[in-house]
């Protein structure tokens, strides 16, 4: 993200799309983006920042940590919401939407057993019919 988004005329890369790709890097800078639209997920992946605000427009907020969040801890080692342990691999946008806190301790190491769950994968519509 750092490398093809810059504060320059070039700094968007391909095609803009309509607002989506501008869509795609806030949601991703955040921490998380919904793959699958309809489906009331984002999948998470590795925030940007240490800490970040959402003003709804319910007059609520939702709070994203990332603790130890850095250019080498990439990885997510656990994460609560809530103040409750969170193993699932994606938010609700339900739960988001009620306010609350979400908090990624971040590491440089994966945890190979953090999500590791069937139950705890996103939705797929591969596995619809099966």
């Amino acid at each position: 993200m750092e490398k093809l988004y810059t504060p320059t005329p070039d700094g968007l890369c391909g095609d803009e799309d309509n607002g989506q790709t501008s869509a795609w890097y806030v949601f991703s800078a955040l921490g998380f983006y919904p793959v699958c639209p309809g489906a009331g997920q984002y999948v998470i992946g590795a925030p940007l920042f240490e800490e970040a605000t959402l003003h709804l427009q319910n007059g609520k907020t939702f709070k994203i940590n990332a603790l130890n969040n850095s250019k080498e801890n990439l990885y997510v080692q656990s994460a609560k919401l809530n103040q409750r342990k969170y193993t699932k691999t994606y938010l609700l946008h339900e739960d988001i939407v009620k306010g609350g806190k979400v908090e990624f301790k971040m590491s440089s190491q994966p945890n190979m057993k953090w999500g590791s769950s069937p139950e705890d994968a996103p939705y797929s519509m591969s596995n619809e019919n099966k």
